[in-house]
């Protein structure tokens, strides 16, 4: 009952902070816009080929697409700072911690992305265009391109939170063993996970993904355990004997 008060509390004060972000998200996203040529053109540093568009407004979409995915990316500390902001009151949380919390998922982010960017996509756009031959030549949607490698950058600047949210289970309540007795799942659902979302299926690629994020599972509990972050449990009161 006293975390669906406080999950509702969260909503609320997400929900009065929302309108202002969004706000602040479409204005960015109009500035980037006539910058998003550019972007593209990074972006397509890994590919080495041509795009093609196969609509009349596919380019036009792509370029919103890229200049929204700018805008989020750049406003990322504007937008933990009000989640965790909203956390706060609900949760108890002191505006160190939520400093420190509001810093922690900012450079986590960032750091998956930059992973992501410099490392994984290399190895998997070289992996997956390496089938093309003499006869087999690739015709690459601009809009496919675009979807492909912006919800890929931020899926594994999300996934690189991992710490960030079994730090925050501990604070109201899930003990540093859970994440220790249950390592083996954790294990086998980072597998899972490394499969569904590295560009191709095979162990290197996995292995980039899969391989950061454990040590990032046990950066978790290690810091859980430096900082002693498991909320203490109050135990139930002892019945007095009856008269």
């Amino acid at each position: 009952m006293e975390h669906s008060k406080q999950i509702v509390t969260f909503l609320l004060e997400l929900r009065r902070a929302a309108k202002g972000l969004l706000i602040a998200i479409l204005v960015f996203a109009v500035a980037i816009f006539f910058l998003s040529s550019g972007l593209l053109n990074f972006f397509q540093e890994h590919l080495k080929e041509k795009l093609y568009f196969f609509s009349v407004a596919g380019p036009f979409l792509s370029h919103v697409k890229i200049s929204l995915f700018a805008s989020l990316y750049l406003l990322m500390p504007w937008i933990m700072h009000v989640i965790w902001k909203a956390m706060g009151q609900p949760f108890g949380m002191s505006n160190t911690r939520r400093f420190w919390f509001v810093f922690s998922t900012c450079a986590l982010f960032y750091c998956g992305t930059i992973f992501c960017y410099m490392i994984t996509l290399p190895y998997g756009i070289k992996f997956l265009l390496g089938f093309q031959s003499e006869h087999l030549k690739p015709i690459i949607s601009i809009t496919k391109f675009v979807n492909f490698i912006t919800i890929f950058i931020l899926a594994f600047g999300v996934i690189f939170e991992l710490p960030v949210f079994m730090v925050f289970s501990a604070g109201i309540g899930v003990s540093r063993d859970v994440y220790i007795k249950n390592r083996r799942f954790a294990i086998l659902g980072i597998a899972i996970l490394s499969a569904l979302l590295t560009p191709t299926p095979d162990v290197v690629n996995m292995a980039l993904m899969g391989v950061p994020l454990l040590l990032l599972y046990e950066l978790g509990i290690l810091v859980i355990k430096i900082f002693n972050m498991d909320k203490p449990k109050i135990s139930p009161p002892a019945e007095t004997p009856s008269k």
